[in-house]
């Protein structure tokens, strides 16, 4: 356990919204053994006087973020902001020699996202996007399983991601970088990368929207196709306006794969394995998933280790979001030329965690109905 003279990695999370409150601040009390949160960034007075009391830390707005990363108090950031000021304060916080964790995606446009790991770089610190699934036991054994030949050689990925956005929420807003496309068909693209051990070389995709007002900015839905080598397809839908679903099906050769929920971080995930007439199925139970990311990457940042998923798997997935979004608007297959992933990640990443206490959130409404 950490004392006051042996606080291991020092965090600051930036951006205090729904996810923030409910899932990051709650998660440093199970990640204790190498990190303490010590320090909060907000625009929201209310929320920096009571979340400080809550966690007994301080709380500083955004105009302070650079006196904070100059102060010592801190050696690390998990980023927690809209997608668009991710390039922002990741390059302020390597610039000061601070470690980032941040959310995924890992920013709204190819430019930011290689900015971001050049500047990382530079300045010699880790760079993590926080991929929280890379280390579920759910997500982690059903790569395995692909990998293993469970169900023969895996040719076709399907996979639904939807929900009903809340008016006015950020994720609609594309000033921000919002989109269901950006906020979760981002998932469908990164389990089919992990569960084929190989990068697109090819995308096509549509988007759609009704008259629904809450969609004036983004698409109500994308849905994309992405080619693997190999004659490998890999399919997604992804929504803003119809029931929370998530899940996603391998076929292979000799059987089929199934998540139901596959991504969420608040549910048990449920698995099912059939191979000919031989059904297996599998509960694994709700764990604290951001508790793990950050145990992960304070483990890196101590022992000066490369984190996975890096910068670069980030990197990796917001080209592909790009390629998407020009195949939208272009109404044409756009190829990319596959970037080598740095590593996949292992069923050794898993880390159990019990779920904490979710707080109520203090001016911060859930995302979705």
């Amino acid at each position: 356990m950490n004392s006051p003279t042996n606080p291991g990695v020092r965090f600051a999370v930036v951006g205090l919204g729904h996810f923030a409150q409910t899932a990051i601040l709650p998660a440093f009390a199970n990640a204790s053994e190498n990190a303490t949160l010590s320090a909060l960034v907000t625009g929201d007075v209310e929320k920096a006087a009571a979340l400080s009391q809550l966690y007994d830390v301080p709380a500083y707005r955004y105009e302070d973020f650079d006196r904070l990363l100059e102060s010592g108090d801190i050696d690390a950031v998990y980023i927690a902001l809209p997608n668009s000021q991710h390039r922002e304060y990741t390059e302020r916080a390597a610039k000061a020699g601070v470690h980032i964790l941040c959310e995924k995606p890992l920013a709204h446009t190819v430019e930011d996202a290689e900015a971001m790991v050049r500047a990382c770089e530079a300045a010699q610190v880790r760079l993590m996007t926080g991929y929280r699934l890379h280390f579920e036991e759910g997500n982690l054994e059903a790569i395995e399983a692909i990998r293993s030949g469970r169900i023969g050689d895996a040719r076709l990925f399907n996979s639904i991601h939807t929900m009903q956005v809340e008016p006015d929420n950020i994720r609609v807003d594309s000033s921000l970088g919002g989109g269901p496309l950006e906020d979760i068909g981002i998932y469908c693209i990164n389990a089919a990368r992990c569960l084929f051990g190989a990068e697109p070389e090819e995308v096509f995709g549509f988007e759609a929207s009704s008259h629904d007002p809450r969609f004036k900015e983004v698409p109500e839905s994308v849905s994309a196709t992405m080619r693997f080598s190999g004659g490998r397809l890999a399919s997604f839908v992804c929504g803003f306006g119809a029931i929370k679903v998530s899940e996603y099906r391998v076929v292979g050769t000799e059987g089929i794969l199934m998540m139901d929920p596959a991504y969420t971080w608040h549910d048990d995930i449920h698995q099912t394995i059939i191979v000919g007439e031989k059904l297996k199925e599998r509960v694994f139970e709700h764990r604290d998933q951001v508790a793990a990311e950050i145990l992960y990457f304070a483990y890196c940042i101590q022992n000066g280790e490369d984190p996975e998923p890096s910068g670069r798997e980030g990197l990796i997935d917001v080209r592909i979001l790009e390629a998407i979004r020009i195949s939208c608007s272009s109404r044409r297959a756009v190829r990319i030329e596959p970037l080598p992933a740095d590593s996949n990640p292992v069923l050794s990443q898993a880390i159990e965690r019990r779920p904490p206490v979710q707080p109520e959130p203090v001016n911060a409404e859930s995302p979705s109905k």
